[in-house]
């Protein structure tokens, strides 16, 4: 799901970035694609940016769903 365009489906590339203040950016595209989407819930913010690896990991774990 993303807040652009709804769901998306197919080989996707994910994003994350983790600024110093803990604060994430999560972005989605299709593999090959220009445009990226962001996926929605609003700001998300770590208490440590040093968790940001296991968020990515934890949301890339998600979408490799069969």
């Amino acid at each position: 799901m993303t807040a652009e365009v709804g769901v998306i489906t197919g080989e996707l590339e994910l994003v994350t970035t983790c600024d110093d203040d803990g604060l994430l950016t999560l972005s989605i595209t299709y593999v090959g694609a220009e445009e990226w989407y962001t996926l929605p819930g609003g700001e998300y913010r770590l208490n440590d940016p040093r968790d940001h690896e296991v968020v990515h990991r934890m949301l890339a774990s998600v979408l490799e769903r069969p």
